[in-house]
């Protein structure tokens, strides 16, 4: 796989591979219905990532003019799943396609967890 490259008369624009999981993340997380992404499952329990790990959450394949996502999501729970990752699947292929000019030819969703959005806090009675 090679970073897309872009050559005009002023030079050349490269993007790299974490620029577009970092779009994709942002795109995911804007999507109602998206507690965060997930960095993966720890004693059987996904683990959810803040904003500053969103690209950990993604794995991208990017060829010269085309892009494969796999976005590995926890989502919160009394949610229609099927409907959240088919918006989370358009607002990701529109970010990735308006801000790098490749084509997105799959976004595959993975739902690692539910989150029920309480905190340790609520959860002790506290």
């Amino acid at each position: 796989m090679s970073n897309p490259e872009y050559n005009n008369e002023k030079g050349s624009i490269k993007i790299a591979d974490d620029v577009v999981g970092v779009i994709a993340g942002l795109a995911a997380t804007e999507v109602e219905g998206v507690a965060g992404m997930s960095g993966g499952i720890v004693g059987g329990i996904a683990e959810i990532l803040g904003r500053k790990n969103l690209s950990k959450g993604v794995k991208v394949e990017v060829s010269e003019k085309e892009a494969k996502v796999d976005l590995y999501m926890i989502i919160n729970y009394g949610v229609r799943i099927p409907d959240v990752a088919w918006n989370v699947q358009e607002n990701v292929k529109k970010a990735i396609e308006n801000m790098t000019g490749l084509s997105v030819v799959e976004v595959n969703i993975h739902i690692q967890g539910v989150s029920f959005g309480t905190s340790a806090k609520e959860e002790n009675g506290k």
